[in-house]
C-alpha cells in the first residue's frame, strides 16, 4: 500500500505546499517574482495582493492586472495565488468577479481571505468564492486565511476544520494593533515576537490548530529587507519553536533563506527515504534502524519529511520517488 493510505487511516493526510509564500503587490514586483519563480521553479508561492500591499485607489484596475498575471503563460507552474479585500470593502465581490474567471479559474493556486473576525466570516467568503469559481470549473478552490483579528483567533480551530481551507498565516502587525498600544510595537520584529506572551500564545494557536487538521502554519513577515541573516534565524525560530512549516516573504531576498531554513536537511531526507523503504520491504510493519524502533508513528513523520522536501525542490532518492 501507498504511504498515503497507510499511514494516515483515521486521520488528516496533511497538506503539501511550498514553505515559502512570497507576497507582490504592484506591477513591477509581480513581474520580478514570477521571474524569479521560473528560474528558481515552483520552489516557493507568489502571492499576487490586492489589499494592503497595494495601492489605494484603483482597484478594479488592479484587480484586473492580477487576474492577467495569473491567465498567462508567465504562470508556468500554477503556484501563483492572490490576497483579496476582506469581506466587508466594498471591492470584496468586485475582486472575486474579475479575478476568479475562465482563464485563471483553474489555474489560481489559492484565494486569500483577510481581516476575518470569525469562522462565518470565513463560510461566507468561501461561499462566494465557490459561486463564482464553479461557473468556470473549478471546485473546492483552496482558501488560505489570515489570521489577525481576536476574533479569528477564537475561532481558529473551527476556521483550520474547513474542508476548503489548507493554510492559515498569522497577520502579526494587524494583530499586535489592535490591542492599541497595551502590546508594544516591539513585539512586531525579533526578538520580542517571539518572546511577547500575548504573541506567542497566538503563534502557538495558530500552529496546533493547523497540525490538529492537516492544514499548514504560515509565520507572519519579517520587516527587514537587507539583513538576510536576520530572516534566516526568524524563519528557523519559527519552525523549530513554533512549529511554522511555511513563512511569507516580503522582498525577494528573503526567499532563498526562507527555502533554507524550513526545507529538511539532505540527512534528514536521506534517512527519511531510508526508513520508509525499509518499512515499506515489511508491508509498513515495526522495523529496527540503526538501532532503534520505528513503526507507523514515526513513518508518518519519516513520510511529511519527503514532502516538505519535494515541495522544496530537493532530490530525494530514487528507491522513495514512488512514495511521493
Amino acid at each position: 500500500m501507498h504511504p498515503s493510505e497507510v499511514l494516515f487511516q483515521g486521520k488528516h493526510k496533511p497538506v503539501s505546499i511550498p514553505v515559502c509564500d512570497h507576497y507582490a503587490g504592484s506591477e513591477k514586483l509581480m513581474q520580478k517574482s514570477i521571474a524569479l519563480q521560473q528560474e528558481l521553479g515552483p520552489v516557493f508561492d507568489i502571492t499576487l495582493d490586492c489589499e494592503d500591499g497595494a495601492a489605494a485607489g484603483n482597484e478594479e484596475e488592479h484587480a484586473r492586472l492580477v487576474a492577467s498575471i495569473v491567465a498567462s503563460d508567465d504562470n508556468r507552474f500554477n503556484r501563483v495565488g492572490v490576497r483579496i479585500h476582506d469581506i466587508t470593502h466594498p471591492c470584496f465581490e468586485q475582486d472575486i468577479a474579475t479575478i476568479v474567471t475562465k482563464a485563471t479559474a483553474k489555474r489560481l493556486a489559492y484565494v486569500v481571505i483577510p481581516k476575518v473576525d470569525s469562522v462565518a466570516d470565513v463560510v461566507r467568503a468561501i461561499d462566494a468564492i465557490n459561486v463564482q469559481a464553479k461557473k468556470h470549473g473549478r471546485k473546492n478552490l483552496p482558501v488560505h486565511v489570515l489570521i489577525e483579528t481576536h476574533g479569528a483567533l477564537r475561532d481558529v480551530h473551527a476556521i483550520a476544520a474547513l474542508p476548503q481551507v489548507e493554510c492559515l498565516s498569522f497577520g502579526i502587525m494587524d494583530f499586535v494593533s489592535s490591542h492599541y498600544g497595551a502590546v508594544p510595537g516591539t513585539a512586531m520584529r525579533s526578538p520580542g515576537q517571539f518572546t511577547h506572551p500575548l504573541v506567542t500564545r497566538a503563534k502557538l494557536e495558530i500552529a496546533a490548530a493547523c497540525h490538529a487538521n492537516g492544514k499548514v502554519p504560515s509565520h507572519n513577515v519579517t520587516t527587514e529587507i537587507k539583513d538576510s541573516a536576520v530572516v534566516a534565524n526568524d524563519a528557523t525560530r519559527a519552525a523549530g519553536e513554533f512549529g511554522y512549516t511555511r513563512m511569507w516573504s516580503i522582498h525577494p531576498n528573503q526567499i532563498k533563506p526562507i527555502l533554507k531554513a524550513l526545507s529538511p536537511r539532505s540527512s534528514e531526507v536521506s534517512e527519511a527515504a531510508a526508513i520508509l523503504t525499509e518499512a515499506y520491504a515489511t508491508q509498513w510493519g515495526p522495523i529496527q534502524y540503526n538501532g532503534k524502533l520505528h513503526d507507523r508513528a514515526s513513518y508518518r513523520y519519516y513520510w511529511a519529511i519527503l514532502q516538505r522536501a519535494k515541495a522544496s525542490g530537493m532530490p530525494v532518492p530514487e528507491s522513495a520517488g514512488s512514495f511521493l
